[in-house]
């Protein structure tokens, strides 16, 4: 009897293992594909960067490009344009253009107001959000209006003189 007793045990023990390794494989089997599924989807992360050419882009004029669902404005600023932004502090956000701007030549914005996410119209020296009045200088900075703060400046990079790439700050 003490025999079986002991074949009874060591039966038991080998199935409370079996048991908790099927177990685990099984919780592991159904933990990948739940943690996989937190990733983001392949049309996200193609949009997770945006390469814009500059080449086409005459000075004094813009270009607007989609990244993230979101209009971003590139402007290439004209030596008068620069020489503006750079005399002035900026208005109801002060901010010198030297912290906004990569190249002087080159200025990259979300194009969306920051009173209520209004998409600006380039206006003369700037741009104007018709909706509640707010107006941006030509470094995005606010300077009239209801806009607590200046155009956001997208994470963006030079890969060449004539690209960026927007998205991924270098």
């Amino acid at each position: 009897m003490a025999e079986q007793a002991l074949d009874d045990s060591e039966r038991r023990r080998f199935l409370i293992r079996l048991t908790s390794v099927v177990g685990g494989a099984g919780v592991a089997a159904t933990c990948v594909p739940f943690v996989a599924s937190m990733n983001p989807s392949s049309d996200v992360a193609a949009k997770a960067e945006t390469e814009v050419s500059l080449n086409d882009i005459t000075p004094g004029a813009m270009r607007t490009v989609a990244w993230q669902g979101k209009p971003v404005f590139i402007l290439h600023r004209t030596p008068e344009q620069i020489s503006a932004a750079s005399a002035s502090g900026g208005g109801l956000d002060p901010e010198p253009d030297s912290k906004r701007v990569q190249n002087p030549e080159w200025l990259v914005v979300i194009g969306v107001c920051t009173h209520m996410g209004c998409v600006p119209n380039k206006e003369g020296a700037g741009w104007v959000c018709h909706c509640h009045g707010s107006e941006y200088d030509d470094s995005g900075r606010v300077t009239r209006g209801p806009a607590p703060k200046n155009l956001e400046v997208p994470p963006y990079r030079f890969v060449a003189a004539d690209k960026i790439v927007i998205g991924k700050a270098g």
